[in-house]
């Protein structure tokens, strides 16, 4: 193995990998949705329901906050 270091010229920014996670509002909004409606469910739960509660949490474990996760914005290429 060499201990010989790239060369980086002066004023050249070296390039960043892009690892494709872009986080916009709407997976913000998604995600605080998400988290407001599993609160919503404990709370349900807490007051006894048993068909209201569940299928909040699971909604909101489940769907929005892995959705808020998963969804990508799509970024144009220059010259596309």
């Amino acid at each position: 193995m060499s201990n010989v270091k790239p060369r980086v010229r002066a004023g050249r920014k070296a390039a960043e990998p892009d690892l494709g996670f872009n986080w916009g509002t709407a997976n913000s909004l998604l995600l605080g949705l998400g988290l407001v409606v599993v609160v919503v469910g404990y709370f349900a739960l807490s007051r006894g329901s048993i068909t209201l509660a569940p299928i909040l949490l699971v909604l909101g474990y489940v769907v929005l906050i892995p959705s808020s996760l998963l969804l990508r914005r799509r970024v144009q290429e220059p010259g596309e």
